[in-house]
C-alpha cells in the first residue's frame, strides 16, 4: 500500500467518524426535544433555537463578507422555505409533548420515502423499481410501530411528528430547487432568517413568555443542542458529504432511529417494544433499499445543496 492511498483510507475514516458524530447529535434531539418541551412552550422553544441559529448565520457572513440579497426570483422559494422550516419546528416540538423519541425517530426516517415519491412531480426524477419496494417495506413497518387493531392509530402528538417529516420533504425539495442557482450557505442563512421572522409574532401572540423556564440547565441545553445540532453539525456534514459523496453519507442517516431508542431508554426510561423494534428493522431496511445506489450506476458528483437538508429536521 502506498503512502498516498494509506493517506486516503485515513481520510475516509476520519469522514465516516465525524459523519457518525453529527448523525449521533442529530438522533439525540428526540430525546433532549422531549426534556426541552417540558421547560418551554413549543413555538416559542422553537423561536428561540431558530434566532440563535439565525444569528450565528448573519455572523458567519458579517465575517466573511458573503451578504448577498436574493432577487425576487429567489424570494419565490425562499419564503415558502422559511414557513416550512418555520412549521418543521412547531411541528416537531409540539409533538414531542406527547408522541415519545422512538416513535418519533421511526416516523421522521420515511421522510426519504416521501421525497423520493414526490421527487417525480417537483424534482424530474423516475421512481424505480426499488423505491417502490422499499417504500412498501417500509410503510408496513409504520403498521408494526403505531398499528392497531389492523389499522393505523395516530396520537396527537404521533399527528404533529407527521407534521414535521411532511414539512421537512418540503423544505428538502424547495432546498433542491433554489440550490440549482444559489449556493448552500446563501440558501440555508437566509430560509433560516426570513423563517424566524415569520414565527416570532405568530410564537409571541399564541404563547406566553412567562412560561419559558428560568433555569440555567434548560437554557444551556436549548442553546448548546441548537449550536450543535443546526450548526456545528450541519457544517461538518456539508464537508464530509462532500468527500464520501451524497450516497454514502445518506446511509449514515439511518441511524438516527436506533440512537433516539438507545438514548430515550438510558436518559427517558422509554422502553421499547418487540413491535417497535422490529417494525424499525422494517422501515430502515426500506428506507435503504429505496434509496441505495445501484452498483453500475455512476455516482454523480454531489452537490453543496444537499448539506444541510438532513439536519434540518427538529
Amino acid at each position: 500500500m502506498t503512502q498516498h492511498e494509506s493517506e486516503g483510507i485515513r481520510s475516509m475514516a476520519r469522514s465516516y467518524l465525524l459523519l457518525l458524530v453529527c448523525v449521533t447529535i442529530w438522533g439525540s434531539n428526540f430525546v433532549f426535544g422531549a426534556i426541552l418541551v417540558d421547560h418551554f412552550p413549543p413555538m416559542l422553544l422553537s423561536v428561540s433555537r431558530l434566532l440563535l441559529t439565525s444569528s450565528v448565520y448573519v455572523v458567519m457572513a458579517m465575517a466573511a463578507r458573503r451578504f448577498e440579497w436574493p432577487v425576487w426570483k429567489d424570494w419565490k422559494l425562499l419564503l415558502p422555505l422559511g414557513a416550512a422550516n418555520a412549521l418543521n419546528q412547531i411541528c416537531f416540538y409540539t409533538g414531542m409533548q406527547d408522541a415519545d423519541p422512538t416513535t418519533s425517530s421511526l416516523l421522521l426516517s420515511l421522510s426519504p420515502i416521501m421525497i423520493g415519491l414526490l421527487a417525480p412531480l417537483f424534482l424530474s426524477e423516475k421512481i424505480t423499481l426499488r423505491m417502490g419496494i422499499g417504500s412498501a417495506i417500509a410503510l408496513s413497518g409504520v403498521f408494526f410501530v403505531v398499528g392497531k387493531g389492523g389499522s393505523i392509530h395516530l396520537s396527537a402528538g404521533e399527528l404533529w411528528i407527521v407534521g414535521a417529516m411532511l414539512t421537512f420533504v418540503a423544505s428538502t425539495i424547495l432546498t433542491r430547487k433554489l440550490m440549482e442557482r444559489r449556493d448552500a450557505f446563501f440558501v440555508t442563512s437566509y430560509a433560516t432568517v426570513s423563517g424566524t421572522a415569520m414565527l416570532i409574532p405568530v410564537a409571541l401572540l399564541r404563547e406566553d413568555v412567562s412560561g419559558m423556564s428560568t433555569e440555567l440547565w434548560a437554557w444551556t441545553l436549548l442553546i448548546a443542542s441548537a449550536f450543535l445540532m443546526q450548526v456545528v453539525c450541519g457544517l461538518v456534514w456539508n464537508r464530509q458529504m462532500q468527500i464520501v459523496g451524497a450516497g454514502k453519507a445518506a446511509v449514515f442517516l439511518n441511524l438516527q432511529p436506533f440512537v433516539a431508542m438507545s438514548l430515550g431508554y438510558v436518559i427517558l426510561g422509554t422502553a421499547v417494544s418487540l413491535k417497535q423494534g422490529f417494525g424499525s428493522l422494517l422501515i430502515i431496511g426500506g428506507v435503504l433499499l429505496a434509496t441505495s445506489i445501484g452498483r453500475n450506476r455512476p455516482r454523480s458528483r454531489p452537490r453543496p445543496a444537499e448539506a444541510g437538508e438532513a439536519a434540518e429536521a427538529g
